[in-house]
């Protein structure tokens, strides 16, 4: 049984990936620094017939991705989720914010690449799939801070690509548009009133030309593919799976 390791399973679309990689015979590892909610993605997976084990982390921190990944034997799929978001301009992002999302987004990231590596280098390669966003390439209104860091994705992605592809590594990434998870749930809650929830969740949903949200599924659907043997000739792409936002907007 081949390994996948998913950060940030613990809801939302990482959940979604690593309940989808488990169907398909993966044994799954899930990199979390919420430990709970690792634990309630596990349970799923493990009532369903699969396999999968929790790994409590912050990969923002050095020491603690090290400890990690040193629990981890082999790994064939590296699917690198986890990530924070922020609104707002480059006037109103303060350096504390821009130095906690570079942390998580790029640095986490890169811990996470600069650990795994090795080890699939070891076993003769593997798959990498980072999650980037359609924020990596668009100019997105009030995104400063988050296009910056998914930008840095689409560069790492990259040149793990180019750097490993000797090594039977393939690296892509994939770029989503807004999709419907508990951020976006929390994100209106946080900044509307309850009458005009509904309003703004229709007026995100109509953002995508498509004229809804995405869904963690889908996401993992597109991931899933990514990592399997029917993607065996792709490597170095970035993915839209944005609703027609990138090319109808």
């Amino acid at each position: 049984m081949s390994t996948a390791v998913i950060t940030g399973a613990g809801s939302g679309i990482g959940r979604a990936i690593a309940i989808e990689l488990a169907t398909h015979d993966h044994e799954v590892v899930i990199i979390e620094i919420d430990e709970a909610a690792g634990e309630e993605t596990a349970a799923a997976i493990g009532e369903a017939g699969g396999t999968a084990r929790v790994v409590s982390c912050d990969i923002s921190n050095t020491e603690s991705t090290e400890a990690a990944f040193s629990q981890i034997e082999s790994i064939d799929i590296l699917v690198n989720n986890a990530g924070i978001a922020a609104v707002g301009n480059v006037e109103s992002c303060t350096p504390e914010e821009l130095d906690h999302i570079y942390s998580v987004n790029v640095k986490g990231m890169y811990h996470c690449l600069h650990f795994a590596i090795p080890i699939m280098v070891k076993g003769g390669g593997g798959s990498v799939i980072n999650l980037a966003s359609v924020a990596s390439y668009l100019g997105l209104q009030d995104r400063f801070a988050y296009s910056m860091s998914k930008g840095a994705v689409l560069s790492m992605t990259m040149s793990i690509a180019r750097d490993y592809i000797d090594q039977g590594i393939r690296c892509n990434c994939v770029c989503p548009a807004r999709v419907h998870t508990p951020f976006v749930d929390g994100y209106l809650e946080k900044n509307y009133s309850e009458e005009e929830r509904p309003q703004m969740f229709k007026a995100l949903s109509e953002w995508q030309p498509i004229g809804r949200m995405g869904t963690p599924e889908e996401i993992a659907g597109m991931v899933t593919y990514l990592s399997s043997k029917q993607a065996a000739f792709i490597t170095g792409s970035a993915f839209e799976i944005d609703g027609g936002v990138t090319n109808l907007r």
